[in-house]
C-alpha cells in the first residue's frame, strides 16, 4: 500500500490509534523545561504508536496476511511490533542482533514473539528479516523507515500540545529517524521548532545533512542499542531540512550524565538513548526556547547501573 508522510498522514494515524495507546503526560521539570513522559507508553517506548498504526492500516486495507508480520529491531521496535501483532491476532517474528539488551529479548518473549538473534549489528538482523519475509509471505515492517511508522510517532505532538499549550520547541533523540520524521512533520503544521539530538558516535542524521543524502555512518556510542542506525531514513532527512529543525550532537559523557540526573533528581529511569534528548538541552549554550518539551522516549533498560553500590531502586 502506497503511503506518504505528511500532516494528513499523522492525522489519519491519530484516528487509528485513538484508544489503543496511552496519551503522553507532560510534566514540568525546570523553568521553561517540561518532560513528555512517552517512556510510560505501552511496550515502554514511543514505538507502540507507529506499530499500531502500521498494522491497523494494513488490516483496514486487507493487506495483513495470516502469516503475520516480521521486523528487524534493536529491541524497542520489535517490542512494539509484537504488542501490536498480538492485538491484531497475528504472529510476529522479530530479528535482533545478538547484542540486544537481555531485558528487551525477555520482554519480546512475553509478548509471544518468535525471537531470532542474528549477527552483531542491526544490518545483520535486517538482512535475515528480509529473507524470512520473502520466504514466508509475512508482512515486513521496519523499525523506523516507513511513512506509517513515522506518522504514528508524529501523533505524540498532539499530546505535547495538549499537555503544554504554547510549546515552542520539542527535543527528540534520533537514531534511524522515525520519531524525528513524524514529530517534525506534525510540529511544522503548528509552528513548533524541533531539535534533533544524536550521540557523536551515532550521527546518521547529522552526516546525511552534511552530505545532502542518507549515508552510512560508523556506530559507536553508549546509546547504540537504541540509536545505532547506520543510515537515517529519507523521510527524516527531508523533515530535518526544514528551517524549524536543528541538528545537535552530544558526547556520550553528557548522555550518561543526563540519564543519571533524571534518576537522581526525579527518580525517572530511561534508556541511555532517551537521555540523549535531555543531554542536548543541558549542553546547549543558551535556552532552546521558552517552553521546551523534552521527549523521554523509552525505558526498556536495566536500572541497576543507576544505583549506588549497596542501594536499591526502591529507596
Amino acid at each position: 500500500m502506497e503511503q506518504q508522510l505528511d500532516a494528513a498522514a499523522v492525522r489519519a494515524a491519530a484516528d487509528r490509534i485513538a484508544g489503543a495507546v496511552r496519551p503522553a503526560a507532560v510534566v514540568p521539570a525546570a523553568d521553561g523545561l517540561w518532560y513528555a513522559l512517552e517512556y510510560l507508553q505501552h511496550t515502554g517506548s514511543f514505538k507502540a504508536r507507529g506499530a499500531h498504526n502500521f498494522l491497523a492500516a494494513h488490516r483496514a486495507a486487507g493487506t495483513l496476511p495470516d502469516t503475520g508480520v516480521t521486523i528487524a529491531s534493536g529491541g524497542n521496535a520489535g517490542l512494539a511490533c509484537a504488542w501490536a501483532a498480538r492485538a491484531q491476532g497475528v504472529p510476529a517474528t522479530v530479528f535482533l542482533p545478538a547484542t540486544a539488551p537481555r531485558v528487551k529479548v525477555e520482554r519480546l518473549a512475553r509478548y509471544g514473539a518468535d525471537v531470532r538473534l542474528v549477527g552483531e549489528r542491526y544490518a545483520d538482523a535486517l538482512a535475515a528479516c528480509r529473507e524470512f519475509a520473502a520466504a514466508s509471505g509475512a508482512l515486513s515492517s521496519h523499525a523506523y523507515d516507513h511513512p506509517l511508522i513515522a506518522a504514528g510517532a508524529g501523533t505524540l505532538v498532539d499530546d505535547i500540545r495538549a499537555g503544554l499549550p504554547g510549546v515552542d520547541t520539542v527535543v527528540v533523540a534520533v537514531g534511524g529517524g522515525g520519531l524525528l520524521a513524524g514529530v517534525a512533520t506534525a510540529a511544522r503544521e503548528h509552528g513548533i521548532r524541533v531539535v534533533a539530538a544524536e550521540p557523536e558516535g551515532c550521527r546518521a542524521l547529522n552526516a546525511a545533512l552534511e552530505a545532502g543524502r542518507p549515508v552510512d555512518v560508523t556506530v559507536d556510542s553508549v546509546a547504540s542499542d537504541s540509536l545505532g542506525a547506520a543510515r537515517v531514513s529519507a523521510d527524516a532527512l527531508a523533515a530535518a531540512r526544514h528551517p524549524g529543525v536543528s541538528s545537535v550532537l552530544v558526547p556520550d559523557s553528557a548522555i550518561t550524565a543526563a540519564r543519571r540526573a533524571l534518576w537522581e533528581e526525579h527518580r525517572i529511569v530511561v534508556e541511555v538513548g532517551a537521555a540523549t534528548a535531555l543531554a542536548a538541552v543541558r549542553g546547549a549554550p543558551e535556552p532552546l526556547g521558552e517552553r521546551v518539551a523534552v521527549v523521554l522516549c523509552g525505558a526498556n533498560t536495566d536500572p541497576a547501573d543507576l544505583v549506588a553500590p549497596g542501594a536499591s531502586v526502591e529507596q
